[in-house]
């Protein structure tokens, strides 16, 4: 059956008359930076853009013109001031802020900005598709949302509460992160108008994620701890972690100098940021991490505070250093989960075995 984009957008936001829809992507500052995967991505906005303003006209909602933006060149950092509208430059929160719903069809993330304007305003909800391919619409986009909802429900139960995750990398490294005074969020690819709760997803969806805790409570250090490992062809490279901060890349090679000058730039990058667990079953791992995070654990480093953490813009040196960057460890990439388990006192939940869940 070919893929319905009609029936995605009914399903997953179940627009209302009298809504003002916006699609956005943002552009190559240079004619160099630009590839075919980031060219399609902005012809798929188009075509979303006309598929939301054909069921626009028999829902009776509104869905303006496409909007563009200079690329902010990193995961997650601020947007530009402006943008351009319908060929004419706009203030760029105003136009994301005139509607009830942004979809972000972009090549960097945008998840942490839109997350900012869903606190500005009650009546906005938002998608961010950073790295949206157009095979996913044959995989994780095509999932059985429902079951994908399900599972995400039995993880936040679980992870509500609950001390620590503990995780066993198939290198046989270790790390316990720290989850207690957090709550999970579940993006489960349902995002309705006044949503409860985080009113901003990922498409495609399917992960329950936590922040570590960071450790920001006077006398109160964070215990998450370990070893992270990260690979990239045959060079591995393993991160040790005290205190919810990675303190030192150890190994040798290009991809051990290359992680350490990413945390050499900015302290704040040495954050662990997230703890997850995807459960999209239709989720494929290729090496983008959009649609790769939703088949598997992961976790990510840098920027927290657009999903409950305190590391935020101000704590990086400059805006333009801000990033938040997953590490996926799903079947299909170099490194496996042997076994990750929730703790809550003296109970121990095994919630994955050899990769595989075993909680639902």
């Amino acid at each position: 059956m070919a893929f319905d984009l009609g029936k995605l957008f009914e399903d997953v936001f179940d627009p209302e008359p009298g809504e003002v829809v916006v699609v956005a992507c943002d552009l190559p500052r240079r004619s160099e930076d630009d590839t075919p995967a980031w060219a399609d991505r902005r012809a798929m906005a188009a075509e979303w853009r006309a598929a939301m303003e054909e069921l626009g006209s028999r829902r009776g909602f509104t869905t303006l013109p496409m909007l563009t933006y200079p690329a902010t060149g990193a995961n997650n950092a601020e947007l530009p001031a402006t943008g351009i509208l319908g060929g004419q430059e706009v203030e760029l929160g105003s136009a994301i802020l005139g509607s009830t719903l942004a979809l972000f069809l972009t090549e960097y993330s945008a998840t942490a900005p839109l997350d900012g304007f869903t606190r500005q305003k009650e009546d906005f909800r938002a998608a961010s598709m950073p790295g949206l391919a157009r095979a996913m619409q044959d995989t994780a986009l095509a999932a059985d949302y429902r079951e994908v909802a399900r599972r995400c429900r039995i993880l936040a139960e679980l992870l509500e509460g609950a001390d620590a995750v503990e995780v066993r990398f198939s290198t046989q490294d270790e790390c316990r992160f720290d989850i207690r005074f957090r709550h999970p969020e579940a993006d489960d690819g349902f995002l309705p108008r006044f949503k409860p709760g985080d009113r901003i997803i990922n498409l495609p969806s399917g992960e329950t994620f936590i922040v570590p805790y960071e450790g920001e409570r006077p006398y109160e250090p964070s215990h998450t701890e370990g070893i992270l490992p990260v690979q990239e062809g045959v060079e591995l490279a393993r991160l040790r972690v005290e205190a919810n901060r990675i303190v030192a890349v150890n190994g040798e090679g290009a991809l051990v100098a290359r992680l350490s000058a990413v945390f050499a730039a900015d302290p704040a990058r040495r954050n662990v940021a997230e703890v997850a667990f995807g459960c999209n079953d239709r989720a494929r791992v290729w090496g983008n991490v959009l649609e790769d995070e939703k088949a598997g654990f992961h976790w990510a480093y840098g920027r927290s505070d657009h999903l409950g953490g305190v590391v935020g813009v101000d704590a990086f040196s400059s805006p333009a250093l801000v990033t938040h960057q997953d590490i996926v460890y799903a079947a299909g990439n170099p490194i496996q989960v042997l076994d990750a388990a929730i703790i809550r006192g003296a109970q121990r939940v095994p919630v994955m075995c050899h990769g595989q869940y075993v909680v639902f």
